[in-house]
């Protein structure tokens, strides 16, 4: 090249141009040359990768490799060569303009640098991908790691860079940084914090993606799609997207609903109100209507041959029917309800499942139906309840009770 060089500008001195336009001239040739070889042997170079890799992916048996040329780690490799030409070649060709050949060189390795960064970030992705294709690594937050790690890498070659630019030795740079730490500390908070938070996360296992969560306080509630560094993108139900502080994750509260999820059943917590007044002791007319029930028949049956052989062997004046024990119409629908659940196809029964009385409240009392839907989907999970209390307050009034009603007073 040092030959080539002089020998060009010799031949345009010798066809009587100028020494300082022959000086000109001779850079834009040789820079002309130096350009088109790099760009030729970056095509040639990209197509051999291309066609290597292309061909190894197809004779092996993991994807891995497939997924590297997705994210075109090959491509980003093969322009490694062409920089190298660059690199050598191109300071020579403006030798005789030291003040830009200086420029160019530090140009050139500033450039071979973000490259570097660009071969490393495409091979961190197609590692991200590859382990997302793999069940136990499916739900990891992978990219906060990757992000953790570029940001490292980053940092060290915005230093080197500066390094280069003004000229300063990169341990001498760095060391210099150091007084500049609590500046850093300040303008990277977030990403520390992040950092941070994305470990307590992971180690603890507080959130996967694809778990269903709600945070309130960011009226966030729907599926986690991704977790990096610095936030946690959640699709709401609504399809909107929520983005949360991956610190907000240990400084907040918030409701992670993969529990319930794995546990193969959704609470159904739901009560009714019956009002107080309607609340009765069964009269024998009162009991064989009620026997006509079929869910409540045998335990009328029972629970009134039990009472009554209680009250005989004690000699109980059933004339006044408080007198001794007695059947409520309050208790048989308590009862029809346990029993109807029961029987309810969609309801877990290795779950918790009790129709409970609440504490009496000015209105009535509560009649709460506790239990576990067999079908977590939420879709089928309203339809589920929407039907167990279709019939809950359809069959009330076979039990002459009512339920409470507010009666909202309105004017002419």
């Amino acid at each position: 090249m040092h030959n080539l060089r002089h020998y060009i500008y010799d031949w345009l001195v010798e066809k009587g141009i100028a020494e300082h336009i022959a000086k000109y001239l001779n850079m834009f040739i040789l820079l002309i040359g130096v350009l088109l070889i790099a760009l030729l042997v970056d095509f040639v170079t990209k197509r051999l990768l291309w066609k290597f890799s292309s061909s190894l992916a197809k004779r092996t048996k993991t994807n891995f490799d497939d997924i590297l040329i997705q994210n075109k780690l090959p491509r980003n490799i093969a322009h490694i060569i062409p920089l190298i030409i660059l690199i050598e070649f191109v300071p020579d060709v403006f030798s005789d303009f030291p003040y830009v050949e200086n420029i160019i060189e530090k140009s050139l390795k500033v450039i071979a640098i973000l490259l570097t960064l660009r071969i490393i970030r495409s091979f961190f992705y197609s590692v991200r991908d590859y382990l997302k294709t793999l069940p136990k690594y499916k739900d990891k937050p992978l990219y906060s790691y990757i992000q953790v790690v570029m940001i490292f890498l980053w940092v060290l070659a915005i230093f080197a860079i500066f390094a280069i630019i003004t000229g300063i030795s990169f341990i001498q740079f760095f060391a210099g940084i150091g007084t500049a730490s609590a500046i850093i500390i300040l303008v990277f908070k977030d990403t520390i914090l992040g950092f941070v938070a994305s470990i307590q996360v992971t180690v603890n296992d507080m959130v996967r993606i694809g778990d269903w969560i709600t945070f309130e306080k960011y009226g966030a509630d729907g599926d986690v799609t991704e977790i990096t560094l610095a936030t946690v993108k959640v699709q709401n139900w609504d399809k909107t997207i929520t983005t949360i502080p991956t610190y907000a994750l240990i400084s907040d509260s918030f409701k992670n609903w993969r529990g319930m999820m794995n546990s193969g059943g959704r609470r159904i917590k739901r009560s009714v109100i019956i009002k107080t007044s309607t609340i009765k002791f069964l009269t024998d007319d009162d009991i064989e209507r009620f026997k006509k029930i079929e869910l409540v028949s045998n335990y009328i049956n029972q629970a009134s041959e039990t009472i009554k052989k209680h009250n005989m062997e004690r000699g109980i004046d059933k004339s006044v029917l408080i007198n001794g024990r007695n059947l409520t119409n309050f208790g048989v629908f308590r009862k029809y309800l346990q029993t109807y659940m029961d029987n309810h196809s969609a309801i877990n029964k290795s779950m918790t499942l009790m129709v409970r009385q609440l504490e009496p409240t000015p209105q009535g009392i509560p009649m709460e139906i506790y239990a576990f839907s067999s079908d977590i989907r939420w879709q089928n999970y309203e339809y589920i309840m929407g039907d167990i209390f279709d019939h809950v307050l359809a069959s009330v009034k076979f039990f002459d009770l009512e339920i409470y009603e507010l009666a909202v007073a309105t004017t002419d």
